[in-house]
């Protein structure tokens, strides 16, 4: 059965590192695009030869599941040297449109969840869904005062998608708490990035600190293959169900 594809307009480009872009569109058909939080969409294009090809992209804008769905949709994407979807991105202006399809996944929160904590565990755009939850996650944190520890990991403080967000959203609610670790470089004492809540390391070394509990928890792994594999394994020696673990990989395209 073919994908039913509908158009998107860009309607806004803002860089969040120095090769990732977030990128807001309108869905160009006068319809809604409902959507679940952590579901993701494909963008359809031609390659320079004539031939089709797609892309998923997380939706990286969330709404709260009892208001009604708009058009906007937003994604988060890494620009490849040499990639063609790259290629695509930078090359389209405001007011541009492009093809796209879904919203598809099942990377989201489930409405029977029981746990009292989340623990989201993100590198790179793996983040994005993780953005789309947080309406979600503060409903959830109101009436059943479930908390959520984010993990994100990078590089470098400029890596930290999204973390002013997430530190401003951390500020907001006692219930969750941002934990950016830094593998290479930390911030300066002074940068707006420091944070006693910054730690040196990769994430997946992280959890000790967190005494993942099997009885209460439900952990979340997007982003790079390597550390889904190697968090998965790290929680599953903690002793938590392998239903709740739940993945996603992100493998970077052309």
């Amino acid at each position: 059965m073919p994908l039913i594809r509908f158009p998107l307009k860009l309607v806004a480009r803002r860089m969040l590192a120095p090769t990732v872009a977030h990128l807001a569109f309108e869905r160009d058909d006068g319809l809604p695009l409902a959507c679940i939080p952590g579901q993701f969409i494909q963008i359809h294009f031609h390659y320079a030869d004539g031939s089709e090809t797609r892309r998923s992209y997380s939706i990286a804008v969330g709404r709260a599941l009892d208001t009604a769905p708009d058009a906007r949709v937003e994604i988060t994407v890494s620009y490849v040297p040499g990639g063609a979807a790259t290629a695509l991105f930078e090359g389209l202006a405001i007011g541009d449109r492009l093809e796209a399809s879904g919203p598809f996944g099942r990377f989201c929160l489930f409405p029977n969840d029981a746990n009292r904590r989340y623990l989201l565990v993100g590198t790179g755009t793996g983040v994005a869904p993780y953005r789309a939850m947080l309406p979600q996650l503060e409903k959830q944190m109101r009436e059943r005062g479930v908390e959520v520890v984010l993990l994100q990991g990078a590089r470098n403080p400029v890596e930290l998608l999204y973390g002013e967000e997430f530190r401003a959203f951390a500020d907001a609610h006692p219930g969750f708490r941002y934990l950016p670790c830094l593998s290479r470089e930390l911030p300066a004492p002074d940068s707006p990035h420091a944070h006693p809540d910054v730690r040196h390391g990769y994430v997946q070394n992280m959890f000790a600190e967190l005494a993942p509990d099997p009885a209460s928890d439900i952990a979340y792994l997007c982003g790079n293959p390597d550390m889904v594999d190697a968090s998965f394994e790290a929680l599953k020696a903690f002793g938590l169900p392998i239903p709740m673990i739940r993945r996603e990989k992100y493998v970077s395209s052309k």
